[in-house]
Parts: C-alpha cells; structure tokens; sequence
C-alpha cells in the first residue's frame, strides 16, 4: 500500500489583510522568515512521502503562484479547484484521483495554514497514523492537539477507549464553542478533549465510502470528475459538476457521522508539539521573533520606543516602521495599504473587506 499526502492550500486570509489578497492569499505569502505557509507544508513532507506522490489542492487561480512556489510539484499533482466549495469536496477530489490511479492508496491530509515544530516530531506521528490505517482499513485518522487556552475558535474533539498504542477513539466532534463551555473543556485536561487540528490519514477508498454513504450527492459528483481526468473533457467537466457539489466541511460531512457509525473507527492521535495555526495577526506574531517587551517583530526594519505587545508587519524589505509610546497594537504596512488595529479587534479584519469593496471596489481586496 503506497502512502500520499495530500496539501489543501485553498484558504483565503481574510484575517491578514492587507498582506492576504484574492491574487496571494496568505498560505502564498513568504512572510515567515521568507517562506510561505504553502512551502513550510511541503518541505514537512520530506522523507515522510516521495515527492512524486504529493499533491497540492488550490483555487485554479492560483495555479502558476503555487507551481513557482514549489518547483518541485509536477503540473499534473495539481489540483485546481474552480471555485472554493469547502474542505469535503476538496479532499474528496483528491481521493478520488489518487484512488482513480490507485485503489490502494492512504492519503494523509494537511492544511497550508499551519507552524509545526520540532518537524521531526510532525513526521514521526503521522508516520504512525499512516501505519493505523494500514493496520485497520476502517479507520480514519485525526491529530489532536492539547489546547494550551480557552479557545472559541477551534474545534475540539471528545476523547474516549484506547484503541492502540497512543491512538484514541473520537467519542464526538465538537465545533467552536463558546467561551464558558471552552473553559470546561480546557479544565477536564487534553486526556479528555483536544484541538481538532484539521489535519487527517485514511485509506481514498474509506474515504470515498463515507462519501458515498453519508453524502451521495457529491460522491456521484465527484465519480463524474474522475472518469473525465485523463480526458480532454476534464476541465469542462469539472467546472460544471464541481460548482453543483454541496458546500460542506469534512468534519461535518465525514468525521460526525463517521464517529457514531459501528463500521467505522475514527481515532485520535495526540500531537504534543508546536502547533500555529496562522489565521490572524496575532497568531502570525506568535511566530515571529520578540524583543524584551514583547513586540512581535516581522518587519526587516523597525524602530520601537516605549512600545510593548505590539506587532510590526512590513512585506517591504526596505520600509521601516517605526513606533513610539504603543501598547497591544497590530501595525501591517504593504505598498498600497497599512492596517493600524488593537491587538483585541484582530478577528475584525476580517469584515474589512466587504466594506473596502463598498468604497473602493476591488482595489484593495
């Protein structure tokens, strides 16, 4: 059974505006210490998974951004989405042509959103949900991570029994709690409940039965796409049926129904590592150097006085930002647009964009 791994790298940032846009969003971007979150993603994989059996995920859009990016993806490992329909019929297509050209094939699931560290940790863990899945075909694979706060913008999952090893049964998925509810969660202890990192393994062929069984609609769908991907109608095919696929997140599409279902063992596999998940300014701080008060440094230049807690971000090597007397602020400068926001309104920038549309069109987006 040979092992794949399969980069979804569709996201579009709308947290780390202004440097995310619709024609670079963030996992493009090589904005931690001159790389991309799409590159730190692929360079992960190696000596994990052969390079001519990883497969990258993306808006079609963004075809050229993604194969300059990582020279050493072959055109054909692309998989170009014509528009965004969540993350099922993005791992979806993936099975479906990996197991279109082979049946046998375990799949291994990454986001391009993600800081992990130490690495080697990263490859020895999913090395072991490669090998629970070839073990127990029924399986499908998820990576807990120990929630280190109270967090309400993460989905958790309820552990249960052992199944092997460190493996444990996902007894319940849990999506973003609320914030007393996320408190409870965090004080019962990573025994009980951990970080739902998005991140799976599990046979193209289990996949595409769950698939088939929970969502029918998008498993014929997809078996459209497959038939047509080694034939000139390919790309008609796929913009017509893929536009038409239910917008839905595999977890839940999949993974809820998956963990009550008696044919199936969904299993957890702790990850106790470094995790980022960079979805907003402050997480991107989170990975950058500090000084002794705290600043975030991810400008080449800056100059802080009398500030503490406070991001600097510039995507120009020769600009400087300079700040004096500032406290738990975000200041992001690119060539057209410098954000300026208190640390505690960074998930706001997010609703920046409808309304710089309203103003401005689509200048600025």
């Amino acid at each position: 059974m040979a092992r794949y791994a399969l980069i979804l790298a569709g996201g579009a940032g709308l947290r780390l505006w202004p440097m995310s846009r619709r024609a670079s969003p963030k996992q493009l971007i090589p904005f931690i210490g001159g790389k991309s979150l799409l590159r730190l993603a692929w360079e992960r994989l190696a000596g994990l998974v052969p390079e001519d059996r990883c497969y990258v995920c993306a808006g079609e859009g963004h075809r050229d951004a993604v194969l300059a990016g990582l020279p050493d993806l072959h055109p054909d490992r692309f998989l170009g989405e014509p528009e965004g329909r969540d993350t099922l019929n993005a791992v979806g297509l993936g099975a479906a042509v990996i197991g279109r050209q082979d049946p046998e094939a375990s799949i291994a699931v990454f986001t391009a959103d993600h800081i992990i560290r130490p690495v080697e940790v990263f490859r020895e863990i999913v090395g072991e949900g490669y090998g629970l899945v070839e073990r127990r075909p029924n399986a499908l694979v998820t990576f807990g991570i120990r929630p280190e706060f109270a967090s309400t913008g993460y989905g958790y999952l309820e552990l249960g029994a052992v199944l092997e090893g460190s493996a444990r049964a996902v007894d319940r998925f849990k999506e973003k709690p609320d914030e007393p509810t996320a408190r409870l969660y965090l004080e019962a202890g990573p025994s009980r409940y951990l970080w739902n990192s998005g991140m799976f393994v599990w046979r193209a062929a289990t996949l595409l039965d769950c698939i088939r069984r929970y969502q029918p609609q998008v498993s014929a769908g997809l078996s459209r796409i497959a038939g047509a991907w080694d034939t000139p109608g390919r790309g008609a095919v796929l913009a017509e049926v893929y536009a038409r696929l239910t917008k839905i997140s595999v977890d839940y599409a999949v993974m809820e129904p998956a963990s009550r279902d008696p044919l199936l063992s969904v299993a957890a596999l702790p990850m106790p590592l470094e995790w980022l998940d960079v979805g907003s300014w402050l997480t991107f701080a989170n990975a950058c150097p500090k000084d002794d008060r705290g600043n975030a440094l991810g400008a080449a230049r800056s100059l802080l006085e009398r500030s503490a807690n406070t991001l600097v971000a510039s995507s120009e090597a020769g600009h400087i930002i300079a700040a004096v007397g500032c406290e738990d602020l975000l200041i992001v400068h690119t060539p057209d647009a410098t954000l300026v926001c208190r640390a505690d309104q960074a998930e706001s920038v997010k609703g920046l964009q409808q309304r710089l549309a309203a103003l401005y069109g689509d200048e600025y987006l």
